[in-house]
């Protein structure tokens, strides 16, 4: 019997709320699942990760396998202990770097040829070595090694990528060994309407447990990335839990949320307070800005984060522009817990009925 699963608890139009499961715990959902390619979020320690709201976080197969290496992870007690976190796990296969490291990466029919962004060295990856390493860190949910393409791809190679999405997803599925792991299938076709139902028909034939939405978010108009978002979320079984890869900002999020999608990820959280960005309930904040340089208040008066209880917009600031690592740590631990916080009131209101005011009640846009 498996022990990953999903169950449905509530409705409200489109969104729902959920329970996944998995041998390291469950998961409320819709969740926001911070990203740590390299088996950490950047800057951000578990303890921080499990007070902010964290129910699972996502680590990236590829880089694994380059640094440390999977022998070494695999020796070391599987990522879990690696990595000191002992709640879920997602890993992604490669898949993205098929498309965000296009200019070393050469696709043919039985995989991708990779040039290391390390040291150059060449590896092949194929559907069953991504899905081997993927076992062998030992995630809780993991992908299979899917062709991400980008935007403006023309559509006889987008629709031969389809094709080729779902030939390596049944190579997946025919290795892949542990039942103590959720193997996810993935539904490509760009923002073409008819690749998206081929994609999803050929996808569903596999009867993977779960689904996840892959390229989109990869440069394409936002509307015509949500219509296809709904469109294929659409598609998908109820039973079964809905992921769309690749997205961080609180209006996507709720885009996402309002489409019936249960699981999302990004680096943006992380990558935005980098540069000095904080999402906050009155709109988003560039901390570079000089506004803020006599600014006494806190970052979010409605955070309860540790960023935003301790600290003023002013030392904030101060910390950014001098690059401080410090300001980095704080402004992604409030991007991450806003994130986490703001899922968990979706969640909130999709049990009672009220999604669709809470979403209207969030301030999303950037302030001045």
């Amino acid at each position: 019997m498996p022990l990953t699963g999903f169950s449905l608890q509530a409705v409200d139009g489109p969104a729902r709320s959920g329970l996944l499961t998995t041998p390291h715990g469950a998961v409320e959902t819709p969740c926001f699942m911070p990203v740590g390619t390299q088996a950490t979020v950047k800057t951000l320690s578990p303890r921080d990760l499990r007070e902010a709201g964290a129910g699972i976080v996502l680590a990236n197969a590829y880089h694994l396998y380059f640094r440390p290496g999977v022998e070494t992870v695999e020796s070391l007690g599987a990522l879990h202990r690696f990595m000191s976190w002992d709640g879920p796990i997602l890993t992604d296969s490669g898949g993205f770097q098929v498309f965000s490291l296009a200019a070393r990466a050469r696709v043919k029919g039985d995989g991708v040829e990779f040039r290391s962004i390390y040291d150059g060295s060449r590896h092949f990856f194929t559907p069953e070595l991504a899905t081997d390493i993927q076992q062998r860190l030992g995630a809780d949910i993991i992908m299979c090694f899917d062709e991400c393409v980008p935007a403006g791809a023309d559509r006889a190679y987008l629709e031969e990528s389809v094709r080729r999405t779902a030939a390596w997803a049944a190579r997946c599925r025919r290795s892949h060994q542990r039942d103590d792991q959720m193997l996810m299938g993935i539904v490509q076709g760009g923002i073409d309407l008819q690749l998206r139902r081929e994609s999803v028909e050929l996808t569903l034939e596999l009867d993977f447990p779960g689904y996840a939405i892959g390229g989109l978010s990869v440069g394409e108009e936002r509307g015509a990335m949500l219509e296809a978002m709904a469109f294929t979320a659409g598609l998908l079984p109820a039973e079964k839990p809905r992921y769309f890869m690749g997205l961080g900002d609180p209006e996507g999020i709720l885009d996402a949320i309002a489409a019936g999608i249960d699981m999302f990820d990004c680096v943006l959280p992380t990558r935005a307070a980098r540069n000095g960005g904080a999402y906050t309930s009155g709109g988003r904040l560039n901390l570079k800005n000089a506004r803020f340089a006599r600014d006494a208040g806190p970052l979010d008066p409605q955070c309860g984060c540790y960023a935003c209880t301790g600290f003023s917009r002013a030392y904030l600031r101060h910390l950014v522009t001098q690059k401080e690592i410090l300001g980095l740590r704080l402004l992604s631990l409030h991007n991450v817990t806003f994130l986490l916080d703001l899922t968990r009131q979706a969640r909130e209101a999709i049990k009672v009925g009220r999604f669709t005011q809470f979403r209207a009640s969030v301030r999303l846009e950037p302030e001045s």
